[in-house]
C-alpha cells in the first residue's frame, strides 16, 4: 500500500469512528450539534490519527485498540482548533477553505462545540472497547490526554503563544512553547500507541518519544515556514497571518534559510531515533519526510 493509499485508509477509517460516535447523541439542541459536526467532519488532514495508526502498526497492534487513541486526540485537536479561530484568540475566517465554525454558526455555538469535543475525547477513552488485557492502560491513557491537552501541554502552549505576540523571544522560548502548543498532542499520538504495547522496552519507549518529539517541533517550524510561502489557495486560509498578528515564528528569528535548516535538522534528529529500534519504521520515516516537505 502506498503512503497516499494508506493515508486514505486511515483517514477514512477515522472519519467513521468519529461520525458514527456523533450519530449516536440524542439529539437535545441540533444547532450546537451539527456545529460539533461541522468542527470535526468537515475537512482536515488526520495527521495525529495517521501517527497514532502507523506507529500501531509498527508495534503489531490491532487497529480497534489504536482507534479510541486516534479518535480521542482528534477531538482534542478539532476542539482547539474552532477555539483558535474565535476572534479573541486569532481571528480567523476561514479553516480548511471553509468559513471557520464561528462564522458558520455565531461565537456562542462555536465555543461550546468545541468545549463538547474536548470532552468527547475523553468520553472516548473512558468507553472504547479495549482489548481486554489493556484495561489497566485506561487509566495512564486519560492521564496521557489531560496532560498533552491541558495547562501542561496544548492550551498551555497556547496561552505561551499569547504572550509572545508583538514581543520578541529567545529561540529557547520559542520551542519551549510549541513543543507544548503542537509537540504535545503529536507526541502523544505516539507515546499513547506505545503504552498499550504488551511488549515494548521501556528504551525503544523512549526512542519513540524522541522521534515524536522532533518530528512534532519540525511541524511547527514547516507551519512557519509555509505560512510564508503557500497561498492562500494552498493553506484553506489567509496566508501570511503569523506575520500580520505579529507572532512569534522561526523564520521571524532565524530567516527563511535559517527555519528550514532547523526542520532539516530535527528531520534527522527523528531518523537517528527511528534507527535504534527493532521494528519497521518506514512509515514513521516516511511521515517525517512529509511533515518538512508539505506546502499545506
Amino acid at each position: 500500500m502506498t503512503q497516499l493509499n494508506q493515508l486514505d485508509f486511515y483517514q477514512n477509517r477515522i472519519n467513521r469512528y468519529l461520525a458514527d460516535k456523533l450519530a449516536k447523541y440524542e439529539i437535545n439542541d441540533k444547532n450546537l450539534l451539527l456545529a460539533m459536526q461541522y468542527g470535526l467532519l468537515i475537512g482536515g488532514k488526520r495527521m495525529r490519527p495517521y501517527l497514532s495508526y502507523i506507529t500501531g502498526e509498527a508495534l503489531g497492534l490491532k487497529l480497534s485498540d489504536v482507534d479510541g487513541i486516534a479518535a480521542a486526540l482528534e477531538c482534542i485537536h478539532a476542539f482547539s482548533l474552532i477555539h483558535d479561530d474565535l476572534p479573541s484568540m486569532d481571528d480567523d475566517d476561514l479553516r480548511r477553505g471553509q468559513p471557520t465554525c464561528h462564522k458558520a454558526f455565531n461565537e456562542a455555538t462555536a465555543i461550546l462545540a468545541g468545549d463538547s469535543l474536548q470532552t468527547l475525547a475523553f468520553d472516548i477513552l473512558v468507553n472504547h472497547e479495549f482489548s481486554a488485557q489493556l484495561e489497566p492502560k485506561r487509566l495512564t491513557l486519560i492521564r496521557q490526554l489531560v496532560n498533552a491537552s491541558g495547562y501542561q501541554g496544548m492550551c498551555g502552549g497556547q496561552a505561551l503563544d499569547i504572550s509572545a505576540t508583538d514581543k520578541i523571544i529567545t529561540l529557547a522560548e520559542l520551542e519551549k512553547l510549541h513543543s507544548l502548543k503542537t509537540g504535545a498532542l503529536l507526541k502523544a499520538s505516539v507515546t499513547m500507541v506505545t503504552e498499550i504495547s504488551q511488549d515494548i522496552s521501556s528504551n525503544e519507549k523512549d526512542q519513540l518519544a524522541i522521534y515524536a518529539e522532533h518530528v512534532g517541533l519540525a511541524y511547527q517550524v514547516r507551519d512557519d515556514i509555509i505560512d510564508i510561502i503557500s497561498s492562500e489557495e494552498e493553506l484553506g486560509k489567509p496566508a501570511g497571518s503569523d506575520v500580520s498578528a505579529n507572532k512569534s515564528t522561526y523564520p521571524a528569528l532565524l530567516g527563511l534559510a535559517g527555519a528550514q535548516q532547523k526542520a532539516d535538522n530535527l528531520y534527522q534528529q527523528a531518523l537517528q531515533a527511528l534507527a535504534t529500534l527493532p521494528y519497521n519504521t518506514d512509515n514513521l520515516a516516511e511521515f517525517a519526510t512529509f511533515i518538512i516537505k508539505r506546502v499545506h
